[in-house]
């Protein structure tokens, strides 16, 4: 099984110790094949900070044929291949979609979960639903602002639906665009263009990074990118060398004036 992730071999781990707890429901004698193993001990976010210490958790088993899965670093794009990434994009609707990933830090889920009432151009503000159904407000790039502008008053399809991001041609048009119809949008750019590391997240990962190198505090970033713990967030810092550098000869500096 050297071929298979350790997420891939986890997840089918899991599936088949799913259908014998399923098959056992019927029949109470049929054992599960997948060991259990020790209870896992999780924290919910309100009990890492000791306001919800007084729950009680439901514990759940991990099979000892788990494997760790390793804890990737988010991968970011050269600056001159995201410039080439986003000039290729040749509509209105697409230059937005983009350029609110790298620029504004969303996700694709984000970008499609738009609705048009959710963007204020002129505040420059967007109303953004992230993971969880958490809401956030993220400021809007001011260019970023007038290519949506643009999209709405000449591109945007009339529609019943809501959403800012519509189908612009064929049977579905004036539908929500959908997470495939924007997949293979960026995988015919990933292909006019070369750039194979090209894909929606991307460009959110270069946004990040950027805050990252720019020294922009950790709670700023955190809130900007809507992740739920900060330890998520901390993994940016990996990715900005030059301001960790700068931030220990800063430090040393400090240590050395006081000696």
């Amino acid at each position: 099984m050297d071929q298979y992730a350790a997420t891939t071999i986890n997840r089918r781990l899991a599936a088949i110790s799913g259908l014998f707890a399923f098959a056992s429901m019927r029949d109470p004698e049929m054992k599960n094949p997948v060991p259990r193993g020790r209870e896992a001990r999780w924290l919910a976010p309100g009990e890492r900070s000791g306001m919800l210490a007084h729950t009680v958790r439901r514990q759940k088993s991990r099979s000892p044929l788990r494997l760790r899965e390793p804890r990737r670093l988010p991968t970011a794009l050269p600056q001159s291949d995201a410039a080439e990434l986003l000039g290729s994009f040749r509509t209105w609707r697409d230059r937005a979609i983009a350029g609110l990933m790298l620029y504004c830090g969303l996700r694709s889920a984000e970008v499609l979960a738009l609705d048009v009432a959710d963007v204020d151009i002129g505040g420059r503000w967007l109303q953004v639903v992230g993971k969880g159904q958490r809401e956030r407000r993220v400021p809007l790039d001011v260019d970023v602002a007038s290519v949506i502008q643009v999209y709405l008053l000449a591109e945007r399809p009339e529609s019943v639906s809501g959403r800012l991001f519509l189908v612009a041609k064929g049977p579905n048009r004036g539908q929500p665009l959908t997470a495939a119809g924007l997949r293979t949008v960026f995988r015919y750019h990933r292909g006019v263009t070369g750039i194979v590391g090209g894909h929606p997240h991307a460009l959110r990962h270069t946004f990040g990074t950027a805050l990252a190198e720019a020294g922009v505090d950790l709670a700023v970033m955190q809130a900007l990118l809507g992740h739920a713990h900060v330890d998520t967030t901390a993994r940016y810092i990996h990715l900005a060398p030059a301001h960790v550098k700068a931030e220990f000869d800063a430090a040393r500096d400090r240590i050395r004036s006081q000696q």
